[in-house]
């Protein structure tokens, strides 16, 4: 307060009691927004590019190919069932189709130079883990669980995405519980495969895998 000519005057006008409340109101919700930023955002599915297309080499379709060609999984992916990695095709199996079909395509271009130059094409990985995450695919194929299980229905992709968020929850839900998620050797490569679909009971399926008797969710699992 202060004395102007005889007479007490405010220094704040009665307006700034809602001012300064909604000063403070704003710090607090950016203050809760930063908090919630940096607990949800590493695991949104935006930040684990879940749903997104990266800029490859070709345009490669696996929609075309799968779909409207009819290629099995393992055409290009030949070491699924015996390695840990499902493997990456080469460019020879590539030209084995495209040395007669569509040979001047432009956006072969890349294939065939990669031909001439001996030279593989560089892939960006679209389904990723991390290093400290050790992953078989052999095993999961021979056990009854299906490529469209983590790479979702890939053969309705014109351009390959991320599925599923692979996250160690994503893992230790099936971990916990597989018998939903097998399904029969005929119907492993069936991207379009849905649970519903499976005559036998999860039971059933696992009983036929032999799985049981070991524990799926410990840490050594996937942790090695």
């Amino acid at each position: 307060m202060r004395e102007t000519e005889g007479k007490l005057a405010a220094i704040f006008k009665p307006s700034a009691n809602l001012v300064a409340k909604l000063v403070l109101a704003g710090f607090a919700v950016l203050l809760i927004s930063v908090v919630l930023l940096l607990w949800f955002g590493p695991r949104s599915d935006y930040a684990r590019n879940v749903g997104l297309t990266f800029l490859q080499p070709v345009p490669f379709s696996h929609q075309h190919h799968v779909s409207g060609l009819g290629l099995n999984c393992r055409f290009c992916h030949t070491s699924v069932e015996a390695s840990s990695s499902a493997g990456m095709p080469s460019t020879y199996t590539c030209m084995t189709c495209h040395s007669q079909v569509w040979t001047s395509a432009g956006m072969l271009a890349p294939v065939r130079e990669s031909l001439a130059k001996n030279k593989p094409l560089a892939w960006r990985r679209v389904t990723d883990l991390p290093d400290y995450v050790y992953f078989n695919h052999s095993i999961h194929i021979a056990k009854g669980v299906g490529c469209s299980s983590c790479h979702g229905d890939v053969a309705q992709m014109p351009l390959t995405f991320k599925a599923k968020s692979l996250t160690m929850k994503f893992c230790l839900d099936c971990h916990r519980d597989p018998g939903p998620k097998l399904r029969s050797k005929d119907k492993i490569y069936d991207t379009h495969w849905h649970g519903g679909d499976e005559t036998r009971s999860p039971d059933a399926l696992l009983a036929e895998y032999r799985i049981g008797g070991r524990n799926l969710t410990d840490c050594s699992i996937c942790h090695r």
